[in-house]
């Protein structure tokens, strides 16, 4: 047999060799092109250790600067499982270290996870014992721990965090992707005998900075006097907002009960909650503010025109509603002044249901506000076309509407600078970069739109400041020491969930105002949730406002208005304020009786929101050092009679108009200041208030 060439035995090697080539490079082309991620992960997870570890957040100031939430390097212990080699042996030696059971830290030890915690918030004492027992894959490093050195002061506002560092409430939750920062990694690489052969880390970023516009000094006044207002009424909860009402800041935002943030789990989530934000309320005969504002926005009232408030009783659409007190004929001024709901109801239908429908909507109700805090309630206020055929008489009068005290103190801060809504906020300026400088945030910059004319807001503060000032007004308790206020209280029945109809007993009293009245330095509101015995806005919710006021007035250096009175003579003059506005035993008895037992019971018949007994005028009183004596009325006009008693401290109560036929109490009597004097009017006339009655304005 011939031999073969050897040409083509080489040809055979070589097309073998080739093919054997090409199948190895196909190979090697498919794992690093179509299965490289796959292999490298692989080998990632056999070779490398990542350990993230925790950043600095960033701190948490309020508006001078002072810190509100702070994060500290604290010692921490943890595991490399992969240098353990007797689980059991590590864990009874650290157990008598630490002070827990060996099962837990040997649980701990068999966890999947290449790095385990074992104990975090360590003594320097326990971290140096720990150091000192040398084991291996045992270790101690620091990480930051959040701390808040005011404890509950503004706890809601600031929130806290877990035990992982994560904002769970407040600013802490709202700004958690700046405030938390980057993490940072460390990565140790093992050979197969799982023994570190090279080791590198990135550092984590500390997050940014926030500053806020509340000052903690205002925010210690505003949780201390609300935390007394809680001991002495008993009430369920209570909120107090203060606001500069030429920017939309927030100056305080204190809520009861609270908590203290570094110790978060010891209580519950409803205490947690912000309730200035998110827990909503019928504002009653705060909302009255709003029925004006509408009607002298549709030109269809003015503060001068008459009201006949029928003695407590008007019927709308079939429903029998009651007022808190058989009012006669009063000004405008007056039913805002004296609360009337009836003198109200009247002036809402004058106006339209589509114009209070669209008022209320301009003042925000219904809406969100927008407040960079987190868990917002926008309340309660149904659209038009889903009002009832009564439904005008109670949302005049604040039912039917819930509002949160965020939403009014925002819509009565409008009316305060002349007719600006601004948006709330409680984030002043967040901080950037490395350095974490405190830098403004012009994203922070609030908008503003037009609520209402500058010239309907001017009237309104006139009036609002009647509240105040008037002998018969609802909120005399509020009356502020060196500066002039204006303000409305509000008393509103609260649903009872058993019966879906108003509590008799159950009561949320408000007191909202601002101070200066000529150019205001705040706006704040005074809620407080089913006090026990006394329940009128004025005479709860009214000295709150009060004391607050004063205190944060005198702290920001406000120059007072008027003159200071001494202290002893104010406190005299307030317990004489404080008996005459006690309401009568027997017209208490009956407003409750009505209230009780509506007509219509069909639906929630509108209970009396009329402010505080302080809006009730006494009867006559012969008790004690008589104050005045009685003039003769007889003949006199409306404005006539209202400046006669005005000016010597009487409480003029008109009925009919003209000019006055009779009076009660007869000419001569002698009564103490404050006192009703009753006059009946006998032939139409018109009635021009002198200065809006020198404090109904």
């Amino acid at each position: 047999m011939e031999p073969r060439n050897p040409r083509v035995r080489w040809l055979v090697v070589f097309v073998l060799a080739l093919v054997w080539m090409g199948a190895v490079f196909a190979r090697l082309g498919y794992l690093q092109l179509f299965r490289y991620s796959d292999y490298l992960a692989r080998a990632q997870r056999q070779q490398l250790r990542v350990r993230e570890t925790t950043p600095k957040r960033g701190s948490i100031f309020d508006r001078n600067g002072h810190e509100l939430a702070v994060s500290l390097p604290v010692d921490y212990c943890f595991a490399d499982s992969s240098e353990i080699n007797d689980n059991d042996m590590v864990a009874q030696l650290l157990s008598r270290v630490l002070n827990v059971a060996p099962e837990e830290i040997g649980a701990k030890l068999a966890e999947p996870h290449p790095f385990p915690v074992l104990a975090r918030k360590l003594t320097p004492e326990i971290a140096a014992r720990i150091e000192a027992l040398n084991l291996r894959g045992i270790y101690v490093q620091k990480e930051p721990e959040r701390v808040y050195p005011q404890r509950s002061l503004a706890s809601q506002v600031i929130g806290y965090v877990n035990v992982d560092q994560q904002g769970q409430g407040g600013i802490e939750y709202a700004l958690d992707k700046l405030i938390k920062g980057k993490p940072g990694r460390t990565l140790v690489t093992k050979d197969a005998r799982r023994r570190g052969v090279d080791r590198s880390e990135v550092a984590a970023q500390p997050g940014s900075s926030v500053t806020l516009t509340i000052d903690e000094n205002i925010q210690y006044i505003a949780e201390k006097e609300l935390a007394a207002a809680m001991n002495d009424t008993h009430a369920k909860s209570g909120s107090i907002v203060i606001e500069d009402p030429n920017s939309g800041e927030l100056l305080a935002v204190a809520n009861w009960p609270t908590f203290d943030s570094n110790e978060p789990s010891a209580f519950e989530d409803d205490v947690r909650m912000n309730r200035a934000v998110a827990a909503a309320y019928e504002p009653g005969s705060t909302f009255k503010v709003i029925t004006l504002a509408s009607a002298f926005e549709s030109g269809v009232a003015s503060p001068s025109d008459l009201v006949d408030c029928q003695n407590g009783t008007i019927i709308v659409a079939g429903r029998l509603i009651h007022d808190w007190h058989p009012f006669g004929t009063l000004t405008v001024a007056q039913v805002l002044s004296h609360s009337s709901d009836v003198g109200s109801i009247k002036i809402a239908l004058r106006d339209g249901a589509s114009n209070l429908y669209q008022t209320a909507r301009k003042f925000g109700i219904g809406e969100l506000t927008g407040i960079d805090l987190p868990g917002e309630n926008r309340g309660l206020f149904r659209p038009l076309e889903h009002w009832t055929p009564s439904s005008i008489g109670s949302i005049a009068i604040g039912q039917e509407v819930s509002v949160t005290p965020v939403q009014t103190t925002t819509f009565v801060s409008a009316i305060a600078n002349g007719g600006l809504m601004y948006r709330p906020h409680i984030v002043k300026s967040v901080g950037s970069g490395p350095s974490n400088a405190i830098q403004k945030n012009s994203d922070s910059e609030p908008a503003q739109r037009r609520a209402i004319d500058s010239r309907i807001a001017a009237t309104l503060r006139q009036l609002m400041a009647g509240v105040i000032v008037d002998t018969g007004g609802t909120g005399k308790p509020a009356a502020l020491n060196g500066w002039t206020d204006a303000g409305k209280s509000g008393t509103a029945q609260k649903i009872d969930p058993a019966t879906g109809r108003y509590s008799p007993d159950k009561y949320v009293t408000s007191f909202v105002g601002f101070a200066p009245v000529s150019d205001p330095v705040i706006t704040m509101l005074v809620v407080i949730d089913s006090p026990i015995g006394a329940h009128h806005g004025g005479e709860v919710a009214g000295p709150v406002f009060r004391r607050v006021a004063e205190q944060v007035l005198q702290y920001l250096d406000t120059p007072h208005d008027i003159p200071v009175v001494p202290a002893v003579e104010m406190a005299a003059r307030r317990r004489d304020a404080s008996k005459l506005d006690a309401m009568d035993d027997e017209e208490e008895a009956k407003a409750a009786s009505a209230r009780s037992n509506p007509t219509d019971s069909s639906a929630p018949a509108p209970a009396a929101n009329a402010d505080a007994g302080a809006s009730s005028a006494p009867t006559v009183e012969f008790g004690g050092e008589p104050g005045v004596t009685v003039p003769s009325l007889s003949g006199q006009s409306v404005r006539g009679v209202t400046e006669a008693c005005s000016k010597l401290g009487l409480t003029p109560v008109l009925v009919g108009t003209g000019f006055a036929l009779d009076q009660s109490p007869q000419a001569g009597a002698r009564v103490n200041r404050g006192t009703r004097v009753v006059v009946r009017f006998g032939r139409p006339g018109k009635y021009v208030p002198a200065n809006l009655q020198g404090g109904a304005n």
